[in-house]
């Protein structure tokens, strides 16, 4: 197999100008899901769901996962809450050089049609629990505080490299859904390039700025599409929304940036309880979308 094939690219069509990664080592993760019934992936704690022998993401098998990255709290002596580690089969990866020119993202506007480059970013993993049998959406407000505040540090870190034009979070639950591991967690990708699809939003809202000088999110006011609503945060469904069950949480202090917001008004409360809210079965959602601090 030649080394072209083997080494994580980024490809760009002329059709949608979309950008796609194409990466070999994704398809040697090992699973700990395929040949279980996902109809009940949550089980409740304690219940029936007792850490398996082979999952590097529990507690005491460290040493089986990719290199840490940060850990809460930072104390060694103490034991840890959530790890965020490199993945150790990642799309994007950190040790090849990155694009000409930064993220050549200049560089790629200016080429036309087709466009292949290294698959340069990085590709990390939020062990979001030490327990093999909790969900996120099973620890108290402060748990689920804490790791959107590890997505948070994380974000500020890659946003400091030259490269990185866009980060995003993400959770897979289920293998339907594209998850390999059980155990809970989240997985974070900065890449060299802007999605079209972000750049798309951004562009839409700047339209809607320029001609009212109001922000689009800010203006959400129906009630009926209001899920929840507390001082800092609103949960709502999209007026129109592209699939079933989809929900944005939106602080009511207008921000740019998700890594820019203030730590005590993070998760003091539960918006919403995810096993009640979503049917049983499989899922796939985009749990944080957050730009490095470069996008413009």
């Amino acid at each position: 197999m030649g080394e072209a094939s083997r080494t994580s690219e980024a490809r760009r069509d002329a059709v949608f100008g979309r950008w796609v990664v194409f990466s070999p080592a994704r398809s040697r993760r090992p699973t700990d899901l395929k040949s279980h019934n996902p109809t009940n992936p949550s089980p409740a704690p304690g219940a029936e769901a007792a850490p398996k022998p082979s999952c590097p993401f529990c507690a005491g098998r460290e040493s089986e996962c990719a290199p840490q990255i940060f850990r809460v709290p930072p104390e060694d002596a103490l034991p840890w809450r959530i790890r965020v580690i490199e993945n150790l089969y990642p799309a994007l990866r950190r040790d090849v050089e990155p694009p000409e020119g930064g993220g050549g993202e200049a560089e790629a506007a200016e080429l036309p049609g087709e466009l292949a480059v290294r698959g340069f970013g990085f590709h990390d993993v939020v062990i979001e629990t030490p327990r093999h049998d909790v969900r996120l959406w099973d620890l108290e407000a402060e748990g689920v505080r804490e790791v959107l505040l590890a997505y948070a540090a994380r974000v500020r870190q890659l946003g400091e490299h030259p490269a990185v034009k866009y980060v995003q979070v993400f959770k897979n639950h289920g293998a339907s859904a594209g998850a390999s591991m059980a155990h809970s967690h989240s997985q974070m990708l900065g890449t060299p390039f802007v999605p079209p699809s972000v750049k798309s939003r951004f562009n839409c809202m700047k339209e809607v700025f320029d001609k009212s000088g109001n922000c689009s999110l800010c203006e959400i006011s129906s009630k009926d599409i209001l899920i929840s609503e507390t001082p800092n945060f609103s949960a709502i469904v999209p007026f129109a929304a592209s699939y079933p069950f989809e929900i944005w949480i939106i602080p009511r202090q207008h921000l740019s940036y998700f890594h820019e917001i203030d730590q005590d008004k993070v998760m003091h409360y539960k918006c919403f309880q995810a096993t009640d809210m979503f049917p049983a079965g499989t899922r796939s959602w985009v749990s944080v979308e957050a730009n490095a601090a470069k996008v413009v």
